[in-house]
């Protein structure tokens, strides 16, 4: 059974960073597309970005620049890098990942709905 365990999430000031982890386990082969997701309560869940397993990213337009993508393919953690934060950041943010190739959709063309496994959500808060 594939898991995923974010971490990393907490508070921080305007314009301050944080570096979420997403760590998984369970996986017989190398996930192609991993994402990363967040959620206002009250609010539909939206896309922060997606990586493949050749390393290509997607980012959402509202953190394109700020936000960057990586992972540690050998040790099976993703990470979003979070700079230059805003208010409206503030969400629970959810790692995603995906084994099914691109033969059933681009990675960079996925949405929540394409994505088979989920974590449990690691909270930010970004306070003025």
């Amino acid at each position: 059974q594939v898991q995923l365990v974010e971490s990393g999430g907490g508070s921080v000031q305007v314009g301050g960073s944080l570096r979420l982890s997403c760590a998984a386990s369970g996986n017989r082969y190398p996930m192609y597309c991993l994402g990363w997701f967040r959620q206002v309560p009250g609010k539909a869940r939206e896309g922060v970005g997606v990586i493949d397993s050749s390393h290509d990213t997607r980012y959402s337009d509202s953190v394109k620049g700020r936000f960057t993508i990586s992972q540690d393919s050998a040790n099976n953690i993703l990470y979003l890098q979070m700079n230059s934060l805003k208010p409206e950041d503030t969400a629970i943010y959810y790692c995603a990942a995906d084994a099914r190739g691109s033969y059933y959709r681009f990675c960079r063309d996925r949405g929540q709905d394409d994505f088979q496994y989920w974590g449990q959500g690691t909270e930010v808060t970004v306070s003025t």
